[in-house]
């Protein structure tokens, strides 16, 4: 009902929902499956107060498996009223939104979310600040988060890319001492996304750790199905695919951006002897990924006019906004003429041409 939905929208406007649908949306079928088979995760699921750490390089595919994961838990608890779950995605754009009190906040909201009716704690929390107009503080939301969540017999959280959570006022600090508190008083399980830094690491030493890499099996799934975007000859030659997927699976060595990223440079080649040269010149190591954008750049500018500045507009639109543009947006924002009174839907760029003209980098 409205009043349930308006003390939801107080505790915290942010929604992770949506955030959750669009990464799930861009998981190939099938990937990920060996992280959960994997016996770190079966412990994890089956043992309380348990936590997972899971470090991984740039790119290679953090997001998404924590996506999974998530879906993983909701699909498996899904008819069990007793078990609470929570997440959060980490994103160094929207930290304006992700300061301490907002990410404990979201937590909060979810595990109320969970439940058939708003808690008697919540409401009273609300009537004492509703009127005044005023914020509950961090000790509040996290005296009630103790309580709402005290009603799951089980309590799963989840968090991605903790290295992106902001460390000004020691916040990442303050969150993970937190989030361990959390676990301590009500046994909650913890699992965690992060690149590989230090100070992050020593404060899951002791715990179940496992790498995230972009597995051989994964990147040949995307190949597989992103082989269409190639040229003719190659659909015609099952051999060249072969080839194709095999080089690139060598040079990516566990990055699944870079995989997305090679397979794009190829799609201008024009005969397999152009292709085949082109494979033998794949980026690898720790610099892959600047030749990698230095050959998107390249492809770019090499387009007509047109389609080069539609490009760098759609670059400039995303990599300066305050934060993740929906596609409507970048549409909107790309459609205004300077000088003209209001905005023409005829101006409005289609999102493939988007997509096609920016050489895989959107």
């Amino acid at each position: 009902d409205q009043g349930r939905q308006t003390i939801l929208d107080w505790i915290t406007p942010i929604d992770y929902a949506l955030q959750q649908s669009d990464f799930i949306n861009r998981r190939q079928a099938g990937t990920g499956q060996w992280l959960l088979d994997s016996a770190e995760f079966k412990a994890w699921v089956e043992t309380d107060k348990r936590t997972l750490f899971c470090p991984g390089i740039p790119g290679a595919g953090k997001t998404i498996l924590t996506s999974i994961v998530v879906e993983e838990l909701f699909t498996r608890f899904e008819n069990d009223g007793n078990i609470g779950i929570a997440y959060l995605y980490c994103n160094y754009r929207r930290q304006h939104e992700q300061n301490l009190e907002d990410l404990f906040a979201s937590l909060l909201k979810q595990f109320v979310q969970e439940q058939p009716s708003i808690p008697d704690s919540v409401k009273t929390l609300y009537d004492r600040h509703k009127d005044k107009r005023t914020r509950p503080s961090l000790d509040e939301i996290l005296g009630i988060l103790q309580t709402v969540a005290a009603a799951y017999s089980r309590v799963f959280i989840i968090v991605d890319a903790l290295d992106e959570c902001q460390i000004s006022d020691g916040c990442r600090q303050r969150f993970m001492s937190g989030l361990f508190n959390l676990q301590a008083k009500f046994g909650a399980n913890l699992f965690a996304t992060s690149r590989p830094i230090s100070s992050i690491e020593k404060e899951f030493e002791g715990n179940s750790r496992l790498e995230i890499r972009a597995s051989e099996e994964d990147v040949r799934r995307y190949l597989n199905s992103y082989m269409f975007r190639l040229p003719g000859f190659v659909a015609r030659s099952p051999e060249l695919q072969e080839e194709i997927k095999a080089d690139i699976v060598e040079a990516v060595d566990g990055m699944f951006l870079l995989a997305q990223l090679h397979l794009e440079s190829l799609t201008g080649k024009r005969s397999s002897k152009a292709m085949r040269a082109a494979l033998k010149n794949l980026a690898t190591g720790s610099e892959a990924y600047d030749h990698a954008y230095e050959d998107a750049m390249g492809r770019i500018n090499g387009q007509i006019e047109d389609q080069e500045d539609l490009a760098k507009q759609v670059l400039s639109w995303i990599t300066c906004a305050k934060r993740p543009l929906t596609t409507t947006e970048l549409q909107h924002a790309l459609g205004v003429e300077v000088g003209e009174p209001q905005l023409d839907e005829d101006n409005l760029p289609d999102i493939e041409d988007i997509v096609s003209v920016c050489a895989g980098l959107v």
